[in-house]
């Protein structure tokens, strides 16, 4: 059976960062109380979808290994995804937060092809064996070359 991987948001972050929103969008039909079943099965769906989005780029264990400020950022696309997952099981979608749930996905499709980039503790994303790892992150250019030996200096020209 496959590993089940930590969610990008869970209730509480939602219920902290929203807590109006998430008591109108989420609350159920009979208890007039948060659906916490709900919520959480769409965060659990949000954060599977996060990772099949952005697995154009990453693999799953580089995604276990984002840093602090990576995490934040797909907490905030995982956020209006929720709600807007949670406002759909429950019909109370509106166009604001599905313009919100399509400029997260829009933006997650950004970073997968490349207009973005993920951190990631301890090095860069799926460094091959034997290679060096290194403090940024994907795509960033690292150049390590010789000492040029024909400048403008060394022919006498303006340095």
């Amino acid at each position: 059976m496959a590993e089940r991987r930590a969610p990008f948001v869970t209730l509480a972050e939602i219920q902290a960062r929203h807590p109006r929103e998430l008591a109108v969008l989420a609350a159920d039909e009979t208890t007039r109380q948060v659906d916490p079943v709900r919520v959480e099965a769409a965060c659990a769906d949000v954060s599977s979808e996060i990772r099949a989005i952005l697995a154009a780029r990453y693999t799953g264990e580089d995604l276990d290994r984002l840093d602090a400020e990576s995490r934040s950022v797909l907490r905030l696309y995982a956020i209006d995804m929720a709600l807007y997952r949670v406002a759909l099981s429950f019909g109370r979608q509106t166009e604001a937060i599905q313009v919100r749930y399509a400029t997260a996905v829009k933006r997650l499709e950004g970073i997968a092809a490349g207009r973005g980039a993920l951190n990631f503790e301890g090095g860069s994303a799926s460094a091959p064996a034997g290679e060096p790892t290194t403090s940024g992150s994907p795509n960033e250019v690292v150049i390590d070359a010789p000492e040029r030996l024909f400048t403008r200096r060394r022919f006498g020209g303006a340095g």
